[in-house]
């Protein structure tokens, strides 16, 4: 009989799991973080994947990882370093040991380290531990893949579809050694599996396995450990990815205001998953249409959006590019579209899998003529839901496209999420025509408060308009290139968006006295936060502000932004945000922490450069 462990509780921890893009890296890692989330701890993960559609098996290039951050209270980033790091091979090790903390503890299948293994992870030698330099008391060896084959002999499964159990090992013995509820595990791989109920329970055996593995062996480890949920506020909870909350944030939207939902697509990373979640909902009257481009994506939608649906596309920064001319329809029409950019690493084809906030200055300027547009940045995966419902709102009560800037980290990251309920949720109004203005009315007759034009649906008795590309005469509706009234119309698009009400810029931390200010905007907020708090605990006074509404700017930003002696823009670009900040903000003069890597910012680093600022 084993001799029982003692448990030791934490405030956080940081796990990581990394295979060949085969192994089921990512859905390891998100089972154990939807388990997490489930039980009220915060969660931030981070899914690092390569861009190659099959990398040879077991090499470096081909490694996938899936890190997550668990906390008993709020979570803001995934974590610079992890305390675990789950390695199911040679490459796995060599690559993804960097972000290992020095003391972490390291789980490897050791039938994935052999000879040709090694030497596909280029290892000089069979001494893979000493040439890294691992302790080996870190180092829980076990044979995973001899296991699972003995796990299952019984199953009736071919080879193949053994080793694709692999994974469910490790995280069975990640969930002992966490103290994870195996039942949340069963429940959700039978879920996945509901049509495969054979799958299903051949891995919930695995997964049992690798528990019972490190209960009975105790695996090398002094403790197991315990993580108690400090903050949950009583309801609904899940596990969301950023794009799954962008799609429930358009539905919600859609049904707040009565309206169909309408989704024009085209396939691309990392934004493919909105398309994939909205085809499922047909059910809540939404119509996906996956198009043949990224334009006709784009004009499908405003086609829906003039027949009286929301409307909405959804792509990455190439795709932007080639949906400019119909988003300039979309302006001079005036017609409401949420248009959404998960930006990934650029230009070009460029990092199709890693994450940038490089389409900044694209949404705010990418389109020919005068073609103002509010933009939005959601900051967290949960946040998607709240700002894919802000940019549908503005979009139908103000009569104009909006794009919405997510990115790959936030769109394949994941958070807990509280399930908000309808009522909770402000009311979408959009701008329809009067009754009193049937008969007689124009297409751009508008609101003398707002400039927002009628909205006025096809088939509607005593509203028949003409909407298109060309200039319009602002008072007929009549084609026009009459200079004064085409300056008139420029002047009115732009002040229609200029008038769009949006909260004010909150300041978090050293609001009053503030020896430095952070400034960023959508995907970096839990970074910087982080950063800001470790600085404060240094015994620094610092703050931070962040951007969700970047057009029209919060009413407050120039008050804000000089109020300090000393202001810090940081951005996963090379300084785009600091740029258009400085051109609406007289004499705004930022300092500037600027990184394209493709990955997450590490907030030891940014504390780092931040302190060297203040001093």
């Amino acid at each position: 009989m084993a001799e029982q462990l003692q448990v030791k509780e934490l405030q956080q921890v940081v796990v990581r799991f990394s295979g060949d893009s085969g192994d089921g890296m990512q859905l390891a890692g998100n089972i154990f973080s939807t388990v997490s989330a489930s039980v009220g701890n915060g969660i931030s993960t981070f899914p690092d994947y390569p861009a190659d559609i099959r990398a040879p098996q077991g090499s470096l290039t081909g490694v996938s990882g899936f890190q997550v951050h668990i906390g008993s209270g709020k979570v803001y980033t995934p974590g610079d370093l992890c305390d675990v790091l789950v390695a199911m091979n040679a490459a796995a090790l060599k690559t993804q040991y960097r972000y290992a903390k020095p003391q972490a503890t390291i789980i490897i299948d050791t039938d994935s380290f052999g000879p040709k293994d090694l030497q596909k992870a280029q290892f000089a030698s069979d001494d893979y531990l000493g040439e890294m330099g691992i302790d080996a008391d870190r180092v829980v060896a076990c044979p995973i893949t001899k296991m699972v084959k003995d796990c299952l002999a019984d199953s009736g499964m071919d080879n193949k579809a053994v080793l694709k159990c692999r994974n469910m090992f490790a995280l069975g013995l990640v969930c002992w050694l966490f103290n994870r509820d195996l039942k949340l595990v069963a429940n959700f791989l039978r879920e996945k599996f509901a049509k495969k109920p054979a799958i299903a329970e051949s891995n919930i055996k695995v997964v049992q396995a690798g528990y019972d593995y490190g209960h009975n062996v105790h695996a090398s480890v002094p403790a197991t450990y315990r993580i108690e949920s400090t903050s949950k506020v009583p309801g609904r909870y899940m596990d969301i990815t950023g794009n799954k909350a962008t799609a429930y944030g358009l539905i919600a939207a859609a049904e707040k205001a009565g309206l169909k939902l309408f989704l024009g697509s085209y396939p691309i990373t990392p934004a493919t998953d909105i398309l994939h979640e909205l085809s499922k909902h047909k059910s809540l009257g939404v119509i996906t249409v996956q198009c043949e481009d990224e334009v006709s994506g784009c004009a499908s939608a405003i086609g829906a959006s003039f027949a009286g649906a929301l409307a909405a596309t959804s792509t990455s920064g190439p795709g932007i590019c080639l949906k400019s001319e119909a988003m300039n329809l979309a302006v001079i029409d005036e017609l409401p579209l949420v248009i959404i950019d998960v930006q990934r690493g650029g230009p070009s084809t460029g990092l199709p899998t890693k994450s940038e906030q490089t389409d900044l200055l694209q949404a705010l300027y990418g389109r020919n003529g005068e073609s103002p547009m509010p933009v939005l940045a959601a900051t967290s995966p949960a946040q998607c839901f709240d700002m894919a419902y802000a940019a549908s709102k503005i979009a139908l009560e103000h009569l104009t496209p909006v794009v919405l800037l997510s990115d790959a980290f936030v769109a394949n990251g994941s958070s807990a999420w509280k399930l908000p309920t309808m009522e909770e949720l402000p009311a979408i109004e959009p701008h329809y025509v009067k009754p009193e203005q049937a008969g007689h009315y124009t297409p751009y007759e508008r609101d003398p408060e707002t400039l927002v034009r009628y909205w006025a649906i096809p088939g509607q008795e005593g509203y028949t308009h003409i909407i298109g590309g060309l200039e319009k005469d602002g008072r007929t509706g009549a084609i026009s290139t009459e200079p004064e009234n085409h300056d008139m119309m420029c002047r009115l698009r732009a002040g229609k968006v200029a008038r769009i009400p949006v909260p004010d810029l909150e300041v978090a931390g050293d609001v009053d006295d503030a020896e430095l200010l952070i400034v960023g905007f959508g995907g970096t907020y839990g970074h910087l936060y982080s950063a800001m708090e470790a600085l404060r605990a240094k015994g620094y006074k610092v703050a931070h502000a962040h951007f969700s509404y970047i057009n029209p700017l919060p009413a407050n930003t120039a008050e804000v932004l000089t109020r300090y002696k000393k202001v810090v823009v940081a951005e996963q670009n090379l300084g785009q945000l600091a740029s258009y900040l400085r051109s609406k903000v007289d004499g705004f003069v930022p300092y500037q922490f600027n990184e394209v890597k493709g990955q997450p910012f590490v907030v030891s680093e940014l504390t780092a450069a931040f302190e060297a600022l203040i001093k």
